[in-house]
């Protein structure tokens, strides 16, 4: 074997509010659950990330550092900017192009974690590209 054969990932939160984390994930954004595991405050939330999967489980004492973002891509920016917006979701950066190409804006989440949403657009090199 030349390397991890890997079956499956996802990413993994432990948020310092449980429940707060996954009210914004389930009803603010409006993921939909994969699987939920455990009961009370500290069960495990799996929600759907397109082809991803993201994990809410733990407590953690403190949110994590700066260096931790999501990457979520949408079809159409301009429209999930007025839907987040409309439920009062703190926007760090309106959306706009940037010079590589995507347009894209910036949220946060009650941690502090900044997710970036993006959209592709028709002409970019990576709508080329298979599994894009």
């Amino acid at each position: 074997m030349l390397g991890v054969e890997v079956l499956t990932s996802r990413v993994l939160l432990r948020p310092t509010d449980p429940e707060s984390s996954r009210v914004f994930y389930r009803d603010t954004l409006g993921l939909a659950i994969y699987r939920e595991f455990g009961t009370g405050r500290a069960r495990g939330t799996v929600f759907l990330l397109g082809n991803g999967l993201l994990e809410l489980s733990g407590q953690a004492d403190e949110p994590p550092g700066p260096a931790v973002a999501l990457w979520l891509q949408v079809r159409d920016l301009a429209a999930t900017h007025r839907e987040l917006a409309e439920r009062g979701v703190p926007v760090l950066r309106e959306p706009k192009r940037e010079p590589w190409g995507l347009d894209e804006m910036w949220i946060i989440d009650p941690d502090g974690v900044r997710i970036a949403v993006v959209e592709i657009p028709e002409d970019h090199p990576l709508r080329s590209r298979p599994g894009i």
